[in-house]
């Protein structure tokens, strides 16, 4: 008897770490960051005012309204990969001048987030980008950062700023991730730090082992109507090693919902033509979309 007392005293002393562990990181993760921890230009600084200025009224509005309408605030700018590959350690990169489809869609939740917070400051924005972008809201060099879209989805559900709302009616996604382990040459710090390799692919076998849902694009327009205005997609593709090949931002036009997003092949943001339930092509890469839902601010 006095042997079980033991083990379950050492059971519990560890689930009292482990949850102690789990709250001191959430706390980490929610302080604010400090303006010299953030890598940007004046410019970005007066983007986020000029944001701030004409949508504070706003801030009252659920974050799915607001999310699409700050997106279009940025119609036209000019599309520009590798926005986070700049610095040869990684950074807490803020910038609203240049917009690839991943940091777009970071910089909308991010910016409705603020809006909708107590703190409307553009170091509680950094604060929100840097929750969004990294796994658990922890910056802790390049592997911390949340490189695969499905991680991405998923990580940020886990810490309750989005939902999955495709769980309950869509396809098992059958996820198998290892491109960027299989292709380091691609990416600058993999390429530079041959040691986060073996990290990187120890992080996608985790993701594989993970289970996740999508929307094919065969069912998208059966489905349209369970879909909302603000939703953030993610385009799946057939692609081996890859799991999304792009991102945006549903937007409601005419009635039906189009996709608000950074474009690589027009080079611009722009809503698509068409809606999302032609958007994509049968003969194309793209699979289905994966859907992560804004989770309101309270």
């Amino acid at each position: 008897m006095k042997k079980i007392t033991g083990i379950c005293l050492l059971l519990f002393i560890f689930m009292f770490s482990a949850c102690a562990q789990k709250q001191e990181n959430q706390k980490s993760s929610d302080a604010t960051v400090s303006i010299d921890e953030i890598s940007y230009t004046e410019k970005d600084a007066e983007i986020f005012a000029d944001i701030l200025s004409k949508f504070k009224d706003g801030s009252e509005k659920p974050i799915a309204t607001l999310i699409p309408e700050i997106g279009k605030y940025f119609l036209g700018n000019e599309y520009v990969a590798h926005t986070l590959e700049v610095n040869d350690s990684e950074k807490l990169i803020v910038n609203l001048r240049e917009l690839d489809c991943t940091t777009y869609a970071e910089n909308l939740l991010a910016l409705a987030r603020t809006l909708k917070s107590e703190n409307q400051t553009f170091e509680q924005f950094a604060t929100e980008i840097k929750k969004i972008r990294y796994r658990d809201g922890e910056l802790d060099k390049y592997p911390s950062r949340l490189h695969y879209f499905s991680d991405w989805i998923y990580n940020n559900r886990d810490n309750a700023l989005v939902t999955t709302p495709a769980d309950s009616f869509g396809n098992p996604f059958p996820n198998q991730v290892s491109f960027m382990s299989s292709n380091p040459d691609k990416y600058k710090h993999l390429d530079n730090n041959p040691e986060y390799v073996y990290i990187i692919e120890q992080q996608e076998k985790e993701i594989n082992g993970n289970n996740y849902y999508y929307l094919p694009k065969e069912q998208i327009a059966d489905y349209e109507h369970l879909l909302r205005q603000g939703d953030i997609i993610g385009l799946t593709t057939s692609i081996e090693g890859l799991d999304v090949a792009h991102v945006g931002v549903l937007v409601e036009q005419n009635g039906r919902l189009h996709l608000l997003h950074a474009s690589q092949s027009n080079l611009k943001v722009e809503i698509s033509d068409e809606p999302i339930s032609s958007f994509l092509k049968p003969n194309s890469k793209n699979t289905g979309i994966m859907i992560a839902r804004p989770v309101e601010v309270n």
